[in-house]
């Protein structure tokens, strides 16, 4: 059992196991294809349950004055594209699936259960060496990236404002040090990049307490791809920690979690080794890359399968599949700017996919933040609060754009805005009979709770420009979420650091040191406050309301972060 550590097979042995030509198995072009079935054959349908849940939240929404009827826009299925056809591994390429196959057999030979993550697992990887090839040797699709589009989506995309590599200096992977500890006696798990987890299950947890809770160990073989964190984590003492765990009492998490530790030690192997070629000279990588919609999809499933573990028997669930993959949608719309040149493989922005898709699946990320402010969202599904939780976490760190590349110059009217009228939808066919988006004219409470009504009053007091557009949004949550019954002081310190200061420089002259001292505030504040979010009384409606006012409402910080089309922005090792 303690044979599934990370350097115990010798390197000789590991590479007898297998042929030392390239077998059939290592083909990035069959490997897409494979992968993309393997997915559509493991995804369950809706259940019945998830659609009432749904349907409730709709004819709750529909007596409010919310209306079916409007524009809609459908997005087929990605799983059910073509995916692209990549190059094959270079020898090095090779060498890696050759090191990592060795490792999944024994896992696969040990854990059975883990099968298909193991198969998952091998068939991403080999698609992710063809990709990286691909991109360093291959002219980028320049043309598929035309944006004639006529459609609502398209024709309110932004123009992404100027900004230099230096403006990013702030970014860094494992963001601000958080003041209350999720942990308080381990101090290498002081960072919000552990506490949004730990967060994020704590939520989940409240009703259905799978023991998830503070079970770090299970995740830590993923901080291979995080650096900073790698060099304050005693790793050797870890990996042995969770072997012991297996050998005493078997956890098919704990399986997958070693599986996921091998995929993200490979991907930031072959990431080093394309950004190191970059480096030297020896290929030019592009601010592109050739990911396609039914790539990017296929390859986020493994960078986020094991991230919030779901039980079982929601694993494989279609909507859970789905707030997986628009988490992962989110990250990439805000990451965009700063990794414009050599920045991860798998973000979408800078994938040659339409801009139409690439808009698309910015709205259905909005749309999903805004479902999962309903109350019906959370009842029947573990894993119910992830976007939630990722969009607030994002707008309370120090690492992500979304007070900076989202300032606006001028507030936008909000008169007849799509993204205000997006109806919520939880996306559930994202990956398999596709997404229908409806853009129909929002509904809005009549009048505000008790608690909400103090916010909107302090907001009238103190920022009296920004109150009319905050009333109005408060107005559009409650009809959404219905009452709050949140911690008023807390959440007002943070709106009127982050949401609020962002609408008045939006107000202001355009400048980019207040829009950056927006964004390195909303850091300091949520250092602050981050931990007023654990309470298990108040601390849903306080994550809700964030959610809702950092993604959904106007002027849609969210959607302005995105930065379509890279720029002269150069590349940087801050993250990659």
């Amino acid at each position: 059992m303690n044979s599934l550590g990370a350097g115990a097979v010798p390197e000789a042995s590991a590479d007898s196991l297998l042929p030392a030509q390239p077998s059939a198995q290592f083909r990035p072009a069959e490997a897409g294809n494979t992968l993309a079935g393997l997915l559509v054959k493991r995804i369950h349908g809706s259940t019945d349950q998830y659609r009432t849940f749904q349907n409730a939240a709709q004819q709750r929404l529909d007596a409010l004055g919310s209306r079916r009827s409007g524009t809609t826009l459908h997005l087929a299925g990605a799983l059910h594209q073509a995916p692209r056809e990549f190059l094959p591994p270079d020898e090095e390429g090779y060498a890696r699936l050759r090191h990592l196959d060795t490792r999944l057999r024994m896992i696969e030979a040990a854990f059975p259960e883990v099968s298909t993550d193991v198969e998952v697992c091998r068939l991403t990887c080999t698609m992710l060496e063809g990709a990286w090839r691909s991109r360093a040797l291959t002219p980028p699709r320049a043309e598929e990236q035309a944006t004639d589009c006529a459609c609502p989506l398209c024709r309110h995309l932004p123009t992404p404002p100027a900004r230099t590599l230096d403006d990013y200096r702030w970014r860094q992977s494992a963001g601000r040090p958080l003041t209350v500890k999720t942990w308080p006696y381990r101090r290498e798990l002081d960072s919000v990049l552990t506490g949004g987890w730990s967060w994020t299950r704590q939520m989940n947890d409240l009703e259905r307490d799978l023991g998830h809770r503070h079970r770090f160990e299970d995740d830590i073989l993923v901080f291979h791809e995080y650096k900073r964190v790698i060099d304050t984590i005693d790793t050797t003492r870890l990996t042995q920690h969770v072997q012991g765990r297996l050998a005493e009492s078997f956890s098919t998490n704990s399986a997958r979690a070693l599986v996921s530790g091998l995929f993200a030690a490979h991907k930031r192997s072959v990431d080093e080794y394309w950004l190191q070629q970059h480096e030297a000279g020896s290929v030019t990588l592009p601010q592109a890359n050739p990911l396609g919609h039914s790539s990017y999809s296929a390859l986020q499933m493994l960078d986020c399968l094991f991230w919030h573990v779901a039980p079982d028997t929601e694993l494989w669930q279609e909507e859970n599949l789905a707030s997986l993959l628009l988490c992962r949608v989110i990250d990439d719309m805000a990451d965009v700017r700063a990794d414009a040149l050599t920045g991860e493989i798998s973000n979408f922005w800078l994938a040659e996919m339409p801009t139409h898709t690439k808009a698309f699946y910015a709205a259905c990320a909005i749309a999903l933040v805004k479902y999962g402010c309903t109350p019906e969202a959370h009842r029947p599904m573990w894993n119910t609060w992830l976007l939630t939780t990722t969009i607030v976490w994002m707008g309370l760190t120090g690492r992500h754009a979304l007070w900076f590349d989202g300032i606006t110059e001028g507030l936008p009217p909000a008169e007849g805005c799509p993204l205000c009228d997006l109806q919520p939808n939880a996306c559930t066919g994202i990956l398999t009979h596709g997404t229908t988006l409806t853009i129909a004219p929002r509904p809005t409470a009549p009048a505000l709770s008790p608690r909400t009504a103090e916010l909107s009053a302090r907001c009238r007091s103190e920022h009296p420009g920004a109150w009319p557009l905050f009333d109005a949004e408060l107005h559009a949550f409650e009809a959404v979420h219905g009452p709050w019954y949140g911690d008023t002081d807390s959440t007002w310190e943070i709106l009127r650091r982050t949401y609020i200061a962002a609408v008045e420089a939006s107000s202001a002259a355009p400048s980019p040191d207040l829009a950056r001292q927006v964004q390195q505030d909303a850091g300091v504040v949520g250092s602050e406050r981050f931990h007023a979010l654990h309470d298990p009384l108040t601390g849903r409606e306080d994550t809700t309301l964030l959610a809702y006012m950092f993604g959904c409402a106007h002027p849609h910080f969210l959607w302005n972060a995105t930065g379509y089309w890279p720029t002269g922005v150069a590349g940087d090792w801050l993250d990659g």
